[in-house]
C-alpha cells in the first residue's frame, strides 16, 4: 500500500505534487489550529481581562488616594468597558456602594450585578479580617452562562474596590482576537502558496528547455540550449550542453578515423591481393618470390594488428564489466610476459627493467593488453632506449624519442583523437579504458633531458 502510494505521488507533476503538500500542510495547520490553539485562545483571553482588571484598579487606587479625589475624576479615568465600585462598610459591618465609576451599564443592573452576587458579598464580608491585603488582587470567574470577571482590592480597612467585566465584552474580545488570527494564518499560507508556486515556477521552466534540448538531440536535430542559472540545474544543464559537443566532437573524430582505418585497412588488402595475383600469374613484384610472400606477410601482419584493435576496442567493455574487484594482478609477471613478446619488434632498442613484486587491481588479460600497448607505443617512437620502473604505487615507461606536443597532451588518451603522428589509433584509449576501470590513473609527460614518460599512477 505504501509502495503504491509512492508510486502514485511521483505520476504527480511538481504543480500538483505543490497543492497536494499545500494541502495537506493547511489541513494539518487547520486541525493543530482547533485542537490546540483554540484550547489556549481561552487560558489568553483569560489573562488579558484580568491584566485590564488590574490595570484598571491600579489607576483608580492611585486616584482614589491621590489630594481631592472627587467620583468624576474616578468616572472619567476608568476604563469604558469595566464597571467599578467603591464599597465602604457602615457601623452595621454591612459593605455597601459609595462610588460607582461608571461603565457600560446602567446603575441599577451594575448594582444588582455586584450586591446581589453571593459570591461577591461573601467575599466582602470575609475581607477585612484578613483575606484582602493591601495592593493585592482576588480574582474569580462566576459560573453560569452569563458570567463576569471581577476583581477585588481592600483601599483601606472599610472601602473595598470592586470591578467587573462582563461576558459581552469577553466574547466580542474572543472572537476578534480568533478573526485576527486567522486572518492573518490565511495571509500567510496564501503568501507562502504563491511564492512556492513561482518557485516551482523557476525550476518546471528550466526543465522544461532541458527536455526539449534532450528531445531535440535524441532525433538528431540541431539544439542549442542557455540557462542563466548557478544552481544545480544550470549545472545539469551545462554539463548537457558540454556533453553533447563533446559526443559532437567524438563523433567527428570518429568518422574521421572511420574514414582513416578504412583507408589503412583497404591499402594492406590491395597490396595482398595485387601481389598475390601477380604470382599467380608467375611474376614477383620484389624481383623474388620470398621478398613479394615477405611483403604480403608484413601487409597480413599489419591487418591482423589494426582489425584486433577494433575486436580488442569493443571487447574492452565487456572484459572491464566483469566483477574483478576481488581480481588482482603481479604487474612483474605482465611486464615480463609483454617485454618477453614484444622486444622482437625493434631488437636494436635497448629495454632496461627496474621492476619490483606489484600488485594492481584488475583482470590480468586485461592489463597485459594495456602494458602492451604502451610498449608497442614507446617502441615506435624510441631512439635507442626504454626503461620500465615498477614499484607499490606506479607502472612508469620511458622512452628517449620525440616528445609530444604539448597541445596534444590533453586529449591523447581520448578514443578517436590523433596522435602526434596524425594517426588515429586506439591503443592509449584501451590503455585509458583499462586504468580507469581500476581506479588508477594515467598520464603522459615530457622529460626535460628529453623523451617521454607513461605513468599508471595507483590512487
Amino acid at each position: 500500500m505504501e509502495v503504491n502510494n509512492r508510486l502514485w505521488v511521483k505520476r504527480l507533476s511538481l504543480s500538483q505534487q505543490l497543492i497536494v503538500l499545500i494541502v495537506c500542510f493547511v489541513s494539518f495547520f487547520a486541525v493543530f489550529f482547533f485542537i490546540f490553539v483554540n484550547s489556549n485562545v481561552n487560558n489568553y483571553t483569560e489573562e488579558q481581562m484580568f491584566t485590564q482588571l488590574s490595570e484598571t484598579q491600579d489607576n483608580l487606587s492611585y486616584i482614589y488616594h491621590s489630594v481631592d479625589v472627587d467620583t468624576t475624576q474616578l468616572a472619567q479615568n476608568d476604563n469604558r468597558m469595566i464597571d467599578s465600585y467603591f464599597f465602604k462598610r457602615d457601623s452595621e459591618g454591612i459593605y455597601r456602594v459609595e462610588y460607582h465609576a461608571d461603565g457600560l451599564k446602567d446603575d441599577k443592573q451594575i448594582y444588582a450585578d455586584v450586591y446581589n452576587n453571593l459570591l461577591v458579598q461573601d467575599a466582602i464580608q470575609k475581607g477585612p479580617l484578613g483575606v484582602f491585603y493591601e495592593d493585592e488582587s482576588i480574582a474569580r470567574v462566576c459560573p453560569g452562562n452569563k458570567y463576569t470577571y471581577y476583581s477585588i482590592r481592600m483601599l483601606e480597612d472599610d472601602v473595598v474596590l470592586v470591578s467587573l467585566l462582563n461576558n459581552a465584552y469577553i466574547n466580542e474580545f474572543k472572537s476578534t482576537f480568533v478573526e485576527n488570527v486567522i486572518d492573518i494564518t490565511v495571509f500567510v499560507v496564501g503568501l507562502f502558496f504563491v511564492i512556492m508556486m513561482l518557485w516551482v515556477g523557476n525550476i518546471i521552466r528550466p526543465l522544461h528547455i532541458i527536455k526539449n534540448y534532450i528531445d531535440r538531440i535524441r532525433v538528431g536535430k540541431e539544439a542549442t540550449m542557455k540557462i542563466n542559472r548557478k544552481d544545480e540545474i544550470g549545472e545539469v544543464a551545462e554539463a548537457l550542453v558540454t556533453m553533447q559537443e563533446e559526443l559532437n566532437k567524438q563523433e567527428k573524430t570518429k568518422e574521421e578515423m572511420i574514414h582513416n582505418i578504412s583507408h589503412d585497412l583497404k591499402t594492406p588488402i590491395a597490396t595482398i591481393k595485387s601481389y598475390g595475383e601477380s604470382i599467380k600469374d608467375g611474376i614477383y613484384p620484389y624481383d623474388t618470390l620470398e621478398k613479394s610472400v615477405d611483403v604480403i606477410i608484413d601487409n597480413a601482419n599489419r591487418l591482423e594488428k589494426k582489425v584486433r584493435s577494433l575486436l580488442f576496442m569493443n571487447r574492452v567493455e565487456y572484459i572491464l564489466s566483469q566483477d574483478s574487484d576481488e581480481i588482482v594482478t603481479d604487474m612483474r609477471d605482465v611486464v615480463d610476459t609483454v617485454v618477453l613478446n614484444t622486444k622482437v619488434i625493434r631488437p636494436e632498442i635497448e629495454i632496461e627493467k627496474n621492476t619490483m613484486s606489484s600488485l594492481f587491481r584488475g583482470n590480468e588479460e586485461a592489463w597485459r593488453v594495456c602494458v602492451e600497448n604502451l610498449l608497442e607505443n614507446a617502441l615506435r617512437y624510441a631512439k635507442t632506449q626504454i626503461v620500465i620502473t615498477l614499484d607499490e604505487e606506479q607502472l612508469c615507461i620511458y622512452n628517449d624519442g620525440e616528445q609530444i606536443p604539448e597541445e596534444i597532451l590533453p586529449t591523447l588518451f581520448k578514443p578517436y583523437e590523433k596522435g602526434r603522428d596524425g594517426q588515429f589509433g586506439l591503443g592509449l584509449s584501451i590503455v585509458s579504458k583499462v586504468v580507469h576501470s581500476a581506479n588508477y590513473k594515467v598520464v603522459a609527460e615530457n622529460v626535460e633531458t628529453g623523451g617521454v614518460i607513461f605513468k599508471i599512477i595507483k590512487e
